[in-house]
């Protein structure tokens, strides 16, 4: 036999024709989905089908940041990719770069055409959006006056504060001419001068979406003085009007909320705030009144009267205790005395007078103490307890006392006169 290949012989040949093949290598190719699976690697395998045949697809990991949707069974789409064999199962595959939904292929270069030149334009720049009003008095609402985007608008603004004015400007949001109503609306409010304007509908395909793509209206928005909130379709639709807007919403609910303040969250935070200055208010006037009443104190202390008050009491208290004192030393110095008195009283002249005894002296004073100091004849003075007597001597003689012996005796007898 002459002429025998492997199997990887003959699987990389035919690989290698796919590879060669230029049309293969970019090809768009348009089908059903089917047998979709994410796997944990983060690859996407899936099949292409039609009303003739299957071909299967896989897009790696790497090549998923240009898919703006999720893969469900289904979806019609067009895939742009290469067509290659997997040489270990001899099956060739169509290797997807980018998916997007049948139908938008040409309207979404044409959106990313306008989205790079309104970009350049500077439309798009941080610098020029408005903030959005906190507390807000009036909303202007551009979109369509039936369907599901304007009564969720309505329903959730009253339940968040009923006090908020809105106003609606019925605009047609799908179809021909429908971006010129919605560029004339959010004039018209604009002139109104309401606190902000919401602009959506409700969700859709990208033809549905399509006015909000719409250089008309971007230019409504960007030139709008009136901060402008976008609430175009679902949270993973994004238009034109995203991009330009002050404010992008994911929905029209959202937009609501973000456009009007919870009426009953600021009436609980106004009373949280009156509860917390009402608190600070009585914390600080018990802090001042404290305050106020330690300076009082020191005041008090510090007045001159109390000053004044203490240097009286201490001066009382000086003048007690030397009183105090003054008596003690004076009750010490009586007693003294009479100690002294009792001791002066045995030996006292009067005090031996009043017992009987007298005292005598001559008359130049002087005591007369023995018989030997007088003569007879000689005017002497004789004190006794109640008086002076005046007497001459007549006579002197010696006494013997207690049993003593006198050797001589002298009597003379003299005259007395008075």
């Amino acid at each position: 036999m002459k002429n025998v290949y492997t199997v990887k012989q003959v699987n990389s040949y035919i690989k290698n024709m796919f590879t060669q093949d230029f049309m293969l290598s970019r090809i768009y190719v348009k089908g059903e989905i089917s047998n979709c699976k994410y796997h944990t690697s983060g690859h996407i395998y899936f099949s292409l089908k039609d009303e003739s045949g299957t071909i299967a697809c896989v897009m790696f990991a790497g090549s998923r940041s240009g898919l703006s949707f999720r893969l469900q069974e289904g979806q019609q789409v067009i895939v742009l990719g290469s067509v290659s064999v997997y040489e270990r199962d001899g099956k060739y595959q169509l290797y997807a770069r980018e998916i997007v939904r049948d139908g938008q292929g040409a309207l979404y270069e044409k959106f990313e055409a306008l989205k790079k030149e309104l970009e350049e334009m500077g439309m798009f720049a941080a610098e020029y959006k408005q903030p959005v009003p906190r507390y807000v008095k009036t909303v202007g609402i551009v979109t369509a006056p039936t369907g599901a985007a304007v009564r969720d608008i309505i329903n959730i603004s009253r339940r968040r504060n009923p006090y908020v004015q809105l106003i609606l400007y019925p605009a047609q949001v799908q179809g021909e001419g429908a971006a010129q109503s919605i560029a004339r609306g959010i004039r018209a409010l604009d002139k109104e001068q309401v606190d902000v304007i919401i602009v959506g509908r409700g969700g859709g395909s990208i033809e549905d979406l399509w006015a909000f793509n719409e250089e008309i209206t971007a230019r409504a928005v960007f030139e709008c003085r009136t901060p402008v909130i976008s609430a175009v379709g679902h949270e993973t639709d994004t238009t034109i009007t995203d991009f330009v807007a002050d404010l992008r919403a994911p929905t029209p609910s959202a937009a609501a909320e973000l456009a009007v303040y919870d009426y009953r969250e600021a009436v609980e935070r106004i009373q949280a705030y009156r509860d917390s200055l009402r608190r600070q208010i009585l914390l600080k006037t018990a802090e001042q009144r404290n305050r106020l009443e330690r300076m009082a104190l020191r005041l008090r202390y510090a007045h001159p009267r109390q000053k004044l008050n203490e240097n009286r009491q201490y001066a009382s208290d000086l003048e007690n205790r030397l009183r105090t004192l003054m008596e003690q030393r004076l009750n010490r110095e009586k007693h003294r005395l009479a100690i002294a008195a009792e001791k002066m009283k045995g030996v006292s002249p009067l005090e031996k007078l009043s017992q009987g005894f007298s005292f005598t002296q001559d008359k130049d004073g002087t005591g007369i103490r023995k018989i030997g100091q007088i003569r007879p004849g000689q005017r002497i003075e004789v004190f006794v307890s109640d008086g002076v007597i005046d007497a001459d001597v007549i006579a002197a003689r010696a006494v013997s006392y207690a049993g003593e012996n006198t050797e001589s005796r002298q009597e003379e007898h003299c005259g007395s006169g008075n």
